[in-house]
């Protein structure tokens, strides 16, 4: 599927840029192939999985509302993210199953550590962007 020219692809609303690397977490067959062809073209490579040693720019984490504990998982994504790195937690839209309460996202955040900064429609999934606060990243290495 192409975006039309004047539409920002996904990536471009994720910020996405060349030779970043791309961590993805929580594939399943429910994810949008559109969206991870388009980031894996913006970015030059394939999106790195969870076993990856490799220092991430930056996360994509498809969540849904049973996937589990978001604070874990944001824990678990943060270990190897660049100080300047980024995770976005991609959930399916209101009325879309597995849908999560973007209240759900605004807890964890900060428990995991990171703020919470801005959201990107992409479709049927909308992301929410996540970074860890500059002092903590700071002193982090």
């Amino acid at each position: 599927m192409v975006a039309a020219d004047d539409a920002p692809s996904f990536a471009q609303r994720l910020g996405i840029q060349k030779d970043q690397v791309v961590q993805e977490l929580g594939w399943d067959e429910d994810t949008d192939d559109d969206i991870r062809a388009d980031i894996e073209e913006a970015c030059g490579g394939e999106l790195l999985d969870e076993d990856a040693d490799d220092v991430i720019d930056v996360v994509l984490l498809w969540w849904r509302d049973d996937d589990g504990d978001l604070v874990d998982r944001l824990m678990d994504a943060i270990t190897p993210l660049a100080d300047d790195g980024v995770i976005w937690v991609v959930t399916p839209k209101t009325g879309k199953p597995g849908h999560v309460q973007p209240a759900d996202i605004a807890e964890s955040a900060p428990t995991a550590g990171l703020m919470q900064t801005s959201s990107a429609n992409l479709g049927d999934w909308i992301a929410s962007r996540l970074v860890q606060p500059k002092s903590k990243a700071a002193g982090r290495r």
